[in-house]
């Protein structure tokens, strides 16, 4: 049996890491391909989005698959599907996920179900925008760039070109190795992934900064009415910079939006009907976020909802 091509995708909270896999598998739908999608919430928001596609998907939530506390369920989700007929496996990690120790992981896989794949390397998305606080802020960061092949650089259509110039540099001082590329809304040139490219045989595996003691905390919030979209905007400003990330879909003004908040940034666009209005909260204050969720609502809202661990 031939081997199946593997990439894993990383990227920081917010890049777009599902805009880019999306258009990946629009690019590829010639192909048999399947993909493991990690969420740190209970619920995989982007998950219902790629199945929309028709693609062979596996979530694995709560929490990262390079710690300890997912690391075996990510190994058998690989091993199973090493025993399908797929062409191209495609792994996006959690914007949290530290992917130092795949090589070790997939030494793993092989004891399990043998010599399966033909692992490509780590693609790694970064946020134009933010990165270069990002970087000198979260550990998180420099491992995702440290330990990457492929760095591609979005949301260029949000930044200048001397901003680009000082993302580029700042990569460079972390990985002076890997391939630069850069894209608008996840939609980058993937020549890349049919021609080949450099391996990272330049660094090696580390342990994983993901680990049970530093899991984050994550809360969902559920409501089953319509609700003000101005007054859930208040309510979103309120909370956000508890916040890592906050994402979800929600009934507004009568009206299904997908939402998605990054640093400062709330986006909402139009989405199928859902059967309850979900968020998932990843929380920078540990169990202290659900004080100031409950507090939030209360102050801004007056549809009753309900928080879930």
């Amino acid at each position: 049996m031939e081997k199946k091509k593997l990439f894993v995708l990383t990227g920081f909270l917010g890049a777009g890491k599902t805009s880019l896999l999306l258009h990946i598998l629009e690019e590829f739908s010639d192909k048999k391909l399947a993909v493991i999608q990690n969420e740190f919430g209970k619920i995989g928001i982007d998950g219902s989005i790629l199945q929309k596609k028709g693609i062979q998907i596996k979530e694995i939530n709560r929490g990262s698959i390079f710690c300890s506390c997912l690391q075996l369920s990510f190994v058998e989700a690989l091993a199973e599907m090493g025993k399908g007929e797929l062409e191209y496996l495609f792994v996006e990690s959690s914007g949290l996920a530290d992917p130092s120790n795949i090589r070790d992981i997939l030494k793993s896989v092989e004891v399990l179900a043998g010599d399966v794949y033909d692992f490509q390397g780590v693609i790694c998305l970064i946020d134009g925008v933010h990165f270069p606080k990002q970087v000198k802020d979260t550990e998180t960061v420099d491992r995702q760039l440290k330990h990457c092949d492929v760095a591609i650089v979005n949301k260029m259509d949000l930044i200048s070109e001397e901003q680009y110039k000082k993302v580029l540099s700042l990569i460079r001082e972390v990985n002076p190795h890997c391939l630069i590329l850069q894209c608008e809304n996840g939609r980058a040139d993937l020549s890349f992934i049919r021609e080949g490219f450099e391996k990272g045989s330049w660094i090696d595996s580390e342990e994983s900064l993901n680990t049970v003691d530093n899991k984050p905390k994550t809360i969902s919030l559920v409501c089953a009415e319509n609700v003000s979209k101005e007054r859930f905007h208040q309510f979103l400003q309120a909370v956000l910079p508890d916040c890592y990330r906050i994402k979800g879909f929600f009934l507004l003004d009568n009206c299904w939006m997908q939402v998605d908040v990054v640093e400062e940034l709330i986006d909402y666009k139009p989405c199928p009907e859902k059967e309850i209005s979900e968020l998932v909260f990843l929380s920078k204050v540990g169990p202290k976020v659900i004080r100031s969720i409950d507090e939030a609502w209360k102050k801004t809202m007056d549809s009753p909802m309900k928080l879930k661990n």
